[in-house]
């Protein structure tokens, strides 16, 4: 049976299916626009997206606004009319910066977690471009839809929920994520729900949910659906893809990872995220001698133990063992690599 299409606002995805925005390097053009092109939303990661520019090292923020608009402009050319947005991190350093640089290049939504978006609304104010929190529990969903209400009369075009078994910097506190279980997360799922029910009641406007986090294959989107999402957000299942924008090196990674070699470490800005435990990580910290390259807003270098934009490009890059390897609860899944568009048939 095929799938309802995911509507969020004048835009439909033909399947409702996010591609999850994966930096650094991750989910760039090539990957966004594919993803796109076969009928889901395609995500660009705005984390250090200009890390290939040649000026990158010098001046890292105008190599990204600059990227930013190139990249777009390469995954349009291959979506064929299909919806294609950026994922901006709060922490992010001069976060206002990379949206206003996203709205003007054009992008068709962006969706905004690791912190709550407060101001989201102000800075897309005046465009066309949708704009989605993400949101891991009930009391964060309650927050961040009130605030957008009292302080701009509007609510999100779109809301995203993040479960504990996502890759990446997480949305919960360690304890959290060896609280939930499936069945108690399936539970906050419902009372998020409850939530975005309650304020589309008092808005008199629809807005679509989905959900991401351990995502993997149609049984797992097939349960999610099951809980009364409209759609689900997938990113490691993108990452062993010919598409995917990553080093052929990191895909590897995944492909010959165990399940007890992904765990949960702490980032060195203090967040919990989920990552293979491999060389480098084992090890530990490393001799930061480089310039700050201005990724966080809350990073103080000399307090942290490594730098995680250089772990993360050497990641993209394939240099594996100087790398941070983020990936999903189910990167272990991963047998071979596979193209978006047998992936996107078979979640349709």
């Amino acid at each position: 049976m095929d799938r309802k299409p995911l509507k969020i606002g004048d835009l439909t995805a033909r399947i409702p299916v996010i591609q999850g925005g994966m930096g650094v390097g991750i989910s760039l053009s090539h990957l966004a626009g594919s993803v796109a092109a076969n009928g889901g939303v395609g995500i660009l990661s705005a984390a250090q997206i200009g890390f290939r520019e040649p000026d990158f090292e010098e001046h890292p923020k105008e190599a990204n606004l600059r990227a930013i608009q190139s990249q777009l402009a390469k995954a349009r050319a291959l979506a064929g009319g299909g919806i294609v947005g950026f994922n901006i991190m709060v922490a992010t350093k001069d976060y206002a910066d990379y949206v206003k640089a996203a709205v003007k290049a054009g992008a068709d939504l962006i969706i905004s977690g690791a912190g709550l978006p407060e101001k989201l609304p102000e800075y897309v104010k005046g465009s066309n471009t949708k704009i989605a929190p993400i949101v891991s529990t009930e009391k964060a969903a309650k927050v961040m839809l009130r605030i957008w209400k009292r302080k701009y009369n509007v609510v999100p075009d779109l809301l995203v929920i993040e479960g504990p078994k996502a890759g990446g910097h997480l949305g919960f506190h360690r304890e959290q994520l060896e609280m939930f279980t499936d069945e108690t997360y399936a539970q906050e799922v419902k009372k998020i729900l409850a939530v975005v029910r309650e304020i589309e009641a008092d808005s008199h406007k629809n807005i679509p949910v989905v959900l991401a986090g351990g995502i993997y294959d149609r049984a797992d989107m097939d349960r999610a659906l099951a809980l009364g999402v409209d759609g689900v957000q997938m990113g490691t299942r993108f990452v062993t893809t010919y598409e995917c924008d990553a080093d052929l090196s990191y895909k590897q990674a995944y492909i010959d990872c165990k399940k007890e070699q992904i765990g949960i470490v702490k980032s060195p800005v203090g967040m919990p995220g989920r990552a293979i435990f491999n060389t480098f990580i084992k090890h530990g910290s490393h001799k930061i001698d480089k310039k700050c390259l201005h990724c966080l807003e809350h990073c103080n270098p000399k307090e942290i133990p490594y730098c995680i934009t250089r772990a993360l490009i050497a990641a993209a890059k394939g240099n594996l063992d100087e790398a941070l390897l983020f990936c999903g609860a189910n990167a272990w899944k991963a047998e071979k690599l596979e193209h978006v568009a047998d992936i996107m048939e078979e979640l349709k």
